[in-house]
């Protein structure tokens, strides 16, 4: 049977770039834009040349080999003629194979935003296609606001929607520019605009203020439009975009889409989409979402040990796909819920070989739930489980004893007169009989005692010189000033590995110390040392 061919259009570079807290540089941008031509998406939307210096330069020269690179921009100006409109000169002269237009398309808008005639809305359309068509480029236009346009004027936006595809558009896209159009409608209006455009001429760009830009997404395809916008992990203004790396899967793995749907995106590159995924948050210095679909840590982890030990048996029982298929892999995390299925399984995953009946496993499974009740959390602190599991199976070293630490923290005048805060610690650790003292100032109090901690420790210094403390996290238990405290401390190294652990007390600063100490102590057995 032929399957027809869905277009994948990514906006991240443009409409993920309003995303708040988003920043793009140039090189953030060629990198990304290069992360999307090889995954396999058709159009690569770079932004708004004119619109700022960085988007000028990066249209300068186009940074894809296969994906069509898109450059986005207005229609022309109410009086003046698409030849002589500044911006749509700008648009022609970018090194770009398509010119990707916004247009108003409820007359709402036309009157308030643009405050032109609608016939001259509908001119503004006509003559920015004609124009970029004669120039040889692929034109888009992207019908802003459509749907509640359609509501409110259904024959005006189609109107539009038709001028559009009658000047020689390649795509007409409905966009849901508010966010607030339900499924249900997006399958009903795509469906009958599908009446007057060809679907093979339409698209569909959802924004997720209701948190359904996906499903939206998915509903146009089964309406008819058969081109997709979005962007890398849903970003974009507001409450971003339709979510590509939620689409992809969904099109490729789903048996009713892809048995009736090709798109550019191979199954081998879909093996890599967790990667794309987690690169794209390490540019914007942001920690993946753990519970984004397909490509979460959490997305294929399993809690309760009646649902592991099922896990264990068949994936299928609790798993929708494959985990292998999207790059990601299957969790069976160690908590206060887990059984010994949980346990076995971590133990295998960290290479951890012992019998179902070794009485070990039933102490071990103890002690989680144990110290679970006062606070731990092993499920989001993997090298700390490991270490318990290995100091109760005799496998721990003991590289080193902390014989006492002191951190101080005093507010004080500087020499300009300013007042500042300033953090110092100081710790004694016992290596191989051999006492080792250090101090260090901090940027407050953790920062002090993880640097004094790593200064020096003898013999083994060499092996965490690398250590990077990536993120720490606090969370406050039973409340009030005496409340119970769990830190937890992400580390990594410069071969790339990432590793958490954690620690609880009343007191803030010795449960960061218990999981400052745990990080070390993995990094070592890791290193071999």
């Amino acid at each position: 049977m032929m399957r027809e061919r869905l277009y994948l259009f990514d906006t991240t570079l443009r409409d993920g770039a309003q995303t708040t807290g988003v920043d793009f540089s140039l090189e953030d941008k060629r990198k990304i834009a290069r992360l999307l031509d090889d995954l396999g998406v058709d159009y690569v939307e770079g932004g708004y040349p004119g619109a700022n210096p960085l988007d000028t330069e990066f249209f300068r020269k186009k940074p894809v080999r296969n994906a069509r690179f898109a450059a986005f921009g207005m229609t022309k100006r109410a009086g003046r003629s698409a030849a002589n409109d500044p911006g749509v000169a700008g648009l022609l002269d970018a090194d770009a194979d398509v010119v990707t237009f916004v247009a108003k398309t409820w007359d709402y808008q036309v009157h308030v935003a643009l405050g032109c005639s609608l016939d001259e809305n509908l001119d503004g359309i006509a003559d920015s296609i004609k124009l970029v068509r004669q120039h040889g480029r692929e034109a888009i236009l992207d019908c802003e606001h459509f749907f509640d346009g359609y509501k409110a004027n259904p024959e005006y936006a189609l109107q539009c929607a038709r001028t559009a595809h009658e000047s020689g558009a390649r795509w007409v896209v409905l966009c849901d520019t508010n966010g607030g159009t339900l499924p249900h409608e997006i399958e009903r209006i795509v469906s009958e605009v599908a009446k007057h455009v060809p679907g093979s001429h339409l698209g569909i760009h959802a924004h997720n203020d209701t948190e359904n830009a996906v499903a939206n997404s998915l509903a146009a395809v089964r309406a008819g439009a058969r081109h997709i916008q979005g962007t890398l992990t849903g970003l974009g203004e507001r409450c971003g975009n339709a979510n590509l790396i939620s689409l992809i899967p969904t099109l490729l793995l789903k048996s009713d889409y892809a048995d009736h749907f090709e798109i550019g995106v191979s199954a081998e590159k879909l093996a890599v989409i967790t990667k794309i995924s987690h690169t794209l948050d390490e540019l914007l210095n942001q920690a993946p979402d753990r519970h984004a679909p397909y490509v979460g840590a959490s997305a294929f982890a399993t809690k309760a040990g009646i649902h592991a030990s099922a896990v264990l048996k068949d994936p299928r029982t609790y798993e929708h796909v494959d985990p292998a298929l999207v790059g990601n892999q299957r969790k069976v995390l160690v908590s206060d819920q887990a059984g010994k299925s949980n346990i076995l399984s971590e133990l295998e995953r960290i290479g951890v070989t012992v019998a179902k009946d070794d009485p070990r496993v039933g102490r071990l499974l103890d002690e989680v739930k144990e110290k679970e009740s006062l606070g731990y959390a092993y499920e989001g602190a993997d090298a700390s489980f490991e270490l318990l599991a290995r100091r109760i199976l005799g496998e721990t070293p003991d590289y080193f004893q902390v014989e006492r630490f002191r951190v101080n923290v005093e507010r004080r005048h500087n020499a300009l007169g300013e007042l500042t805060t300033v953090s110092e610690a100081i710790v004694k650790v016992i290596v191989d009989g051999e006492e080792f003292i250090s101090a260090a100032e901090g940027n407050g109090p953790v920062n002090a005692l993880d640097l004094a901690l790593r200064k020096d420790l003898g013999k083994y210094q060499r092996f965490i010189s690398d250590l990077e403390l990536l993120d720490y996290r606090v969370r406050v238990f039973q409340g009030g000033t005496d409340a119970v405290t769990r830190v937890l401390i992400e580390f990594g190294d410069e071969t790339g590995a990432r590793w958490s652990t954690v620690g609880v007390s009343a007191n803030i600063i010795d449960a960061s110390f218990q999981a400052l100490t745990d990080a070390i102590i993995y990094k070592l057995f890791k290193a071999g040392a």
